[in-house]
């Protein structure tokens, strides 16, 4: 697994990963039966572990996504060459 984001993006996630993580487990410790903040708990951490690895994978998929579309535009050019002899 390739770093796909930056030192600075990093320590963003971390910073509001741990803040997301620590709301919602506090506000989970008050209301138990709310699953909303399981939810907001487990994003805060994935944003954690984001920022932990420097890895994202939505990141990933949008650069392979338009490196795929780059790749689709030269095919399509190339197709289109006339050849004059």
């Amino acid at each position: 697994m390739r770093p796909n984001i930056g030192i600075i993006n990093a320590l963003c996630r971390i910073t509001i990963g741990f803040t997301v993580l620590a709301w919602a487990t506090a506000n989970l410790a008050r209301k138990p039966w709310r699953d909303s903040f399981l939810l907001y708990a487990m994003l805060g951490g994935m944003k954690v572990g984001e920022g932990l690895t420097r890895y994202c994978p939505l990141t990933a998929l949008f650069e392979n996504n338009v490196n795929f579309k780059k790749h689709q535009d030269t095919d399509e050019q190339e197709e289109t060459v006339i050849n004059p002899s």
